[in-house]
C-alpha cells in the first residue's frame, strides 16, 4: 500500500437551507477545480438572523485532497 499525501485548504460554503447544504455547496465548488477530494472537517458554524430566525448558514471547512506522485 503507497502513503498517501495530502493538502489541506479551507472554504466556507453557504446556504440559505442548511448547514448540510452550505458543506455541500463549499465541495461542489471546490470540485470543479481540485481533483481528488478525500475528505472535510468542519472547523466553524455561523449564520445571519432576522426577526428571531435564521436566515442563512455559513460553514467554514477544512477539506483534504490527496498530492499526485
Amino acid at each position: 500500500m503507497k502513503d498517501h499525501v495530502y493538502k489541506l485548504i479551507e472554504l466556507t460554503g453557504t446556504s440559505p437551507l442548511s448547514i448540510e447544504d452550505a458543506v455541500t455547496n463549499a465541495i461542489k465548488r471546490a470540485n470543479r477545480s481540485v481533483k481528488r477530494l478525500c475528505w472535510f472537517e468542519v472547523v466553524e458554524t455561523r449564520g445571519n438572523i432576522d426577526k428571531g430566525k435564521v436566515q442563512h448558514w455559513q460553514v467554514t471547512i477544512k477539506v483534504g485532497f490527496a498530492i499526485d506522485d
